[in-house]
Parts: C-alpha cells; structure tokens; sequence
C-alpha cells in the first residue's frame, strides 16, 4: 500500500465567493474521504449571506479528509477540505464532517477543528480573508451518533435505556456510514436545521418516503420530554407559558435573512425615503398581454404584466435619466447611471433576494422576456448567484401576486428608487364619460429623496402609468 506524504496533500480553502464576504456555511458534502475528485467537480454547497454557491474543487487527486460538517460556518481562507494530489491510495483519516460511529472504535476523540495558516490567504475573488476564529453554528448539545441519538430519546420517554446491541467489530465501525440520505425538499431540511432535528433520525409519512414539515414537527414533539408530575410540597401550581417551548418556534437569523435585514434597516435610516402613489386602468395592457402569448416571437417564453411593466419603467428611466443614480457618501457626489440593471425581488426559501438583469436597457421585449424567466427559475431553485444579486440601479416589487392593492417599498442599498406594483384586479372606472369595470392597479415609487426630488420622483411615476394606460406609448415613446 502506497504512503501518502505531506509534500503530496493539497488544502483546499474557504473561498471569498461574494465581494468581501467574511465567513460561509457548509450546507453539504459531495464527496466523502476516499472518493477521486478531478480538477473542477463540485464538492460541496456553501450557504454565504448573499445566495447557496457550489463550489469546485481546483485539482485533481483524492479525497483525504473533510475538515467540517455539514453546519458549520467556517471563516474564508480556512482549509476545509485535504486532497491527496500525487496519487497515493491510504485509508482516508477520520474525518470531522463523518459521524462518530464512523471512526474506529480505539481512536481518541477528535480536537476541534482550526483555522489552517495566520494572516491572509489567497482567494478567488473579493477583497480577503477574515483572521478571526472558525464558528460553529449554535447546536442543541453534542454530536452523537444516530443510534446514540435513538437511545438517548426513548431513554428520557420511557425512563430506561433499551438493550444494548452487541458491539459491532472494529473494523465494521470503522467503515463510514452507509445510509442513503433522507429524502426531504429544501425548505424542509432548512426547517430541521433550524430547529436541530437530525433528518436520519426523522421517520417520513410523505409519498415515496419523503419527510415532510409535519414529519420533522412530529420529531421535534417527541424529543421533548414530558414533564415531571409536580410534587406537592414544592412543584409551582402551573408552568409560566414563557417556558413552554411547544408555543413558540426560533429561528437562527443567519445567511440571507440576516444580510438582508442588516440592509433594510441600513437603507430606512440612511436614504430619506419619498413614496408616491398612482391608480391607473391596465385594461389595454392586459389585453396587449394575451396578444403576446399568441405571438411566435414569444413562442416558449412566459409573457405577463410583469414584462409589460418593467417595459413600462425602462422607458420611464430613459425619459428621466436622473433617476437612474446613487448618492456616494465618501465622495459626497450623486452618480448618475448610464445603464440600467433592473432588479426584481424575489421571495424565496432562504428569504428575500433582488437578483437584476444586467443591462436591462439595451434588451429587446422578447430578450427582457427571456431574462425574466431565467431569473425567476434560477431564483426559486436557490441556485442565483452573488453576482446576479450585485450591481443593481433600480427595482421592482411586485407585491400584487399576494393581493395586496400597494405598499411602500424600502429601497435596495446603493438604488435610488423602487417600484411596487400591486394587485391588478377589476373595479368600477370612469371610462369615455360611462362607469365600466376596468382592470386596475395601483403603482408606488419610493426614491431617495437626496438625489431624486418630488418632481423627478412623479415623472418617473405618471410616465410608468401613461404607458401602461396605453402600451402604444412603448413604441411612440422608445
């Protein structure tokens, strides 16, 4: 058996996949100690606080050792994973990222693991590394193996621990764990995360063996223990409802929640916010709507008023380009856009997310059409990528898809102005001197009022709603 040598091992870092991003979690492994792995495969998903970004391992060779689990937030610029480069075939060591009943039975407990290095490291892109330690995630106690996990549980319910199965021999433990992954969807393994549940632990009521949000629920019931009959010199008459754990759910704030809420609250009392408000009749582009899905040129491609009002808006910015800025504190100078990266925000599992189409303004229908979707799917499958979510001018919410009639859109750092579009629904309007049900919505602009004054912020406004009043505008005014 041939020896691998120190000289032969590659670490792999933590690397900075956003633009200054200091720290990112490991959302899963796909590899396992042992496994080949080639220069550029994917080896494991990592949850920064922009997006989910897989990464790829940089070499060929195999696998030696995962340095962390699934969970743990690890600092940019730590190794996290050693791949033996020169061809050696050891037995991989025990790994961090392996469950305890995978390691051999004599092995010593593993210390915790540690940034690899001092100072700064190397990384793909951004502006470096952060020096602090590697954090773990919050857990509910320590690491155990299923079974452990098993018998601790039916311990605490039934007051004794089962029969203890023979032990099983040492190389038999030290193989790694064989079962395949429960089956769940991606909100509801963010759901057992959040609530600590081990999903291998969690018995599946859904079709084809799929664990559902009640399943991981039903799991989190059984893993709290009844309650001691009170005694009656010194058990308190009643449990304060504060410490009844069943009525009230945590969830970490962490990843893109956390960022997000970080932003919001920086754009509320940082950029003085202007709303502005305009119901307008949409019956003509309704019915332009329904035209385009028969076209050919849009044959393949989903067309709804969406396409229509972020038409309607582009047109309006190249009507008053003063709008289309951002206010630079340092330089104290307002930076007037030449270009138009159009964000559209999207609500998604892991929270609400403003991927933008770049260069929105140069696009053809058909073309803004084809970008829509694209953003749209990639964001609902998780996959939108930190640099989709950068570089935004202005943005679009469309709050209508909830019914609700309007709001007052908080900005997105470094905009200086967002539309939201309501419900378009139909109502009693005034229509060539008769009342008619018409189909109507209501728009509201919010800007920053530094850069963008009132009367700025209502042309922008009254010109979204002309055109969509009559869509004939998108050709007499492009």
């Amino acid at each position: 058996m041939t020896t691998m040598t120190e000289a032969s091992v590659r670490e792999f870092k933590m690397p900075d996949v956003g633009e200054g991003l200091t720290e990112a979690e490991i959302l899963k492994w796909y590899v396992q100690p042992g496994d080949t792995v080639t220069d550029g495969q994917v080896v494991c998903e990592v949850e920064t606080a922009k997006a989910a970004v897989e990464l790829p391992i940089p070499y060929d060779g195999v696998v030696r050792d995962l340095h962390f689990p699934e969970g743990t937030t690890v600092d940019v610029g730590t190794a996290i994973i050693s791949v033996d480069v020169g061809g050696g075939s050891a037995a991989p060591a025990p790994s961090a990222a392996q469950p305890a009943a995978a390691q051999p039975a004599a092995a010593a407990p593993a210390e915790e693991p540690k940034a690899v290095g001092s100072g700064r490291q190397p990384v793909l892109v951004g502006y470096g590394v952060a020096t602090s330690s590697t954090r773990r995630r919050p857990r509910k106690g320590p690491e155990v193996p299923v079974q452990q996990a098993s018998t601790a549980i039916q311990t605490e319910l039934n007051g004794h621990a089962p029969t203890a199965p023979e032990p099983a021999p040492a190389a038999a433990q030290a193989a790694p764990a064989g079962p395949d992954r429960p089956l769940a969807k991606p909100p509801v393994r963010k759901l057992a995360k959040d609530l600590g549940v081990d999903l291998t632990t969690v018995v599946p009521t859904g079709p084809d063996g799929i664990i559902t949000r009640e399943d991981v629920h039903a799991a989190v019931a059984a893993a709290v223990p009844p309650a001691p009959e009170p005694s009656v010199a010194s058990a308190p008459a009643a449990v304060p409802a504060s410490h009844d754990t069943a009525r009230e759910t945590r969830i970490p704030v962490k990843g893109v929640r956390k960022a997000t809420a970080a932003a919001m609250v920086g754009s509320a009392f940082t950029a003085p916010h202007v709303t502005e408000f305009v119901t307008v009749d949409v019956t003509r582009t309704m019915k332009l709507v329904e035209e385009l899905k028969a076209d050919k040129e849009f044959a393949g491609l989903r067309v709804n008023p969406l396409l229509l009002i972020a038409k309607a808006l582009l047109v309006a910015i190249r009507r008053n380009p003063d709008v289309n800025a951002s206010w630079d504190e340092a330089a104290q100078e307002i930076v007037v856009k030449h270009y138009v990266n159009l964000g559209i925000a999207a609500a998604t599992p892991r929270g609400l997310i403003v991927p933008n189409i770049k260069d929105a303004h140069a696009k053809t229908l058909p073309q803004l059409a084809e970008s829509l979707g694209e953003l749209v799917s990639t964001a609902r499958d998780g996959k939108t990528s930190p640099a989709a979510m950068q570089g935004g001018t202005v943005t679009i919410t469309n709050v209508g898809v909830f019914g609700v009639d309007t709001g007052t859109p908080i900005l997105n750092p470094g905009e200086s102005a967002i539309l939201a579009v309501g419900a378009i629904k139909p109502q009693p309007w005034v229509h060539k001197g008769k009342v008619k049900p018409r189909q109507v919505t209501t728009l509201a602009l919010s800007f920053d009022h530094r850069l963008v004054d009132g009367e700025l912020g209502s042309k922008v406004l009254a010109d979204v709603a002309a055109i969509l009043e009559q869509p004939k505008r998108l050709i007499t005014w492009a």
